[in-house]
């Protein structure tokens, strides 16, 4: 096993770490800090999104399965990499759907999924300055969402408090020992 890499309480290896959720729920600032705590690579999944999907967003045009799958495959190839060679990664990105967590899965990677009701998050969008996702597409994006299964190798973190208290009760979730600096 990687030194860096953490055991999960079903005994499997964490390699890839995909923090997931709607628009809003603080993706990025959460996979950040569990980066910085666990020393591992971090990826903004929203970066790999071709320019033709951030104009969209931005415009406020809901993206489609076929806007999506381009995306997703630069997930999937940013994930091969990391879990083919054994290096922990922690990457952004929606996974809004089954089928879209299907196409990035794989051994190695769960998901942590960001969660909240629609007035939280709202607020939080409509706080957030210089973002390319307007708050308007929250309800798509609550619309397509589909929940983890329990059959889907992850876990759930309910927003509420500070980021660094989110980011600790995936870091307990997952099993993946005391946070020191969060």
């Amino acid at each position: 096993m990687n030194a860096a890499a953490a055991e999960s309480p079903a005994g499997d290896e964490i390699v890839v770490l995909v923090v997931m959720g709607v628009t809003g729920t603080g993706k990025s600032t959460v996979a950040g800090l569990l980066a910085g705590e666990l020393g591992w690579d971090l990826e903004e999944g929203d970066d790999l999104h071709p320019a033709a999907n951030v104009a969209k967003m931005h415009a406020g045009t809901p993206l489609t399965d076929d806007d999506r799958w381009p995306w997703l495959d630069r997930i999937a190839a940013w994930i091969s990499v990391h879990t083919a060679s054994g290096t922990p990664g922690i990457i952004t990105c929606s996974s809004l759907k089954r089928s879209y967590r299907d196409r990035i899965r794989g051994p190695g990677v769960v998901f942590v999924h960001l969660s909240a009701d629609r007035d939280a998050i709202f607020a939080r969008l409509s706080a957030r300055m210089n973002h390319f996702m307007p708050p308007a597409l929250l309800d798509s994006q609550l619309a397509t969402l589909e929940p983890l299964e329990p059959d889907e190798r992850g876990v759930v973190v309910t927003l509420g408090g500070r980021p660094r208290d989110e980011a600790r009760r995936a870091l307990e979730a997952l099993g993946l020992g005391a946070p020191k600096l969060i």
